[in-house]
């Protein structure tokens, strides 16, 4: 077989090339730590690093967006423990109004009424970010509004949102809610924090109502209220245990988030890292072969016609 004279210079530079090539690959890989920094570095696996990296990106928005229910949730739990306490004191309030107060001191619990009753309407439009948390999808507004007669006393309270609890997704196909719904008079649905026909809950008006008893000095309307206040405890206390689950469930998620997101990354890194020592070892390799192909190369080219006749 006939070899030309181009032959041997030509594959000695390709060689050369190729161990050139190797060889600020591997420096590259040592000075970053990164195994794969372009495609052809190693196509499947780049493949399943970015696919991995999809998923971590995923993972990350679900934690925020658990963070953000979680943040709700607690503030919504803040919300209902701020009327449960209005309502302990009107529950206390009932049971003081007996027999033997006169008009005045009835007069007095009324007047205290009617500040836990503005204090009730404040606290059932609580906001967190500038969202309403008890008005359903309606979180721009304010969920309750109150009318006041000449005196600044509350007379009836009206809810200006809906049924619609916003939903925020927390994986693939699974949505969460960390919000109430303020009212529910439609007997279906979700169950109402301050109103609820099904609990018997109209917790506003109960309370308009037993301040009014008071200051008319009527004990047996003031009777009434105090078992109607009753239901009004227990569908708050309902939803206590109602939050206290979501915040659960929150927190139980926001842990397999957490794990698989650990485990993710560890998938990539034992996929991109590169592993320093055997790194080295290969570089070293490299430098040593490409140094040996300089000198034979070197060796070989100055040579002359009569070394080959000798």
């Amino acid at each position: 077989m006939r070899v030309s004279t181009q032959t041997f210079p030509n594959g000695l530079v390709d060689q050369l090339n190729r161990l050139a090539s190797r060889q600020v690959q591997l420096q590259n890989q040592a000075a970053t730590g990164q195994r794969l920094t372009l495609p052809e570095d190693d196509p499947a696996s780049m493949r399943r690093v970015i696919g991995l990296q999809a998923e971590a990106g995923e993972l990350a928005q679900y934690r925020r967006n658990l963070e953000r229910l979680q943040e709700l949730a607690t503030a919504s739990f803040s919300a209902i423990q701020g009327l449960k306490a209005v309502s302990d004191r009107a529950g206390e309030i009932a049971v003081r109004a007996d027999g033997l107060k006169g008009p005045a001191e009835l007069n007095a619990l009324a007047d205290e009424l009617d500040q836990l009753i503005h204090q009730a309407v404040a606290v059932a439009n609580t906001r967190n970010r500038g969202e309403t948390l008890l008005g359903g999808t309606q979180t721009a507004q304010a969920a309750f509004t109150a009318s006041t007669d000449a005196q600044g006393r509350v007379t009836a309270v009206a809810y200006e949102g809906n049924l619609d609890a916003p939903e925020i997704a927390i994986d693939r196909s699974v949505t969460l809610s960390a919000h109430t719904i303020g009212a529910n008079t439609s007997g279906n649905g979700p169950r109402g924090l301050i109103t609820d026909t099904r609990a018997g809950a109209d917790f506003f008006n109960h309370l308009i109502s037993l301040r009014d008893h008071l200051r008319a000095g009527d004990l047996g309307g003031v009777d009434n209220d105090r078992a109607a206040l009753a239901a009004d405890e227990e569908n708050l206390l309902h939803h206590l245990g109602t939050q206290g689950g979501v915040q659960a469930r929150i927190e139980t998620s926001l842990a397999m988030i957490n794990h698989r997101r650990e485990s993710v990354e560890t998938l990539v890194s034992r996929e991109a890292d590169a592993d320093l020592p055997r790194t080295l070892v290969r570089l070293t390799e490299v430098q040593t072969a490409y140094q040996a192909a300089l000198q034979s190369g070197a060796s070989l080219l100055n040579q002359s016609l009569l070394d080959y006749l000798r």
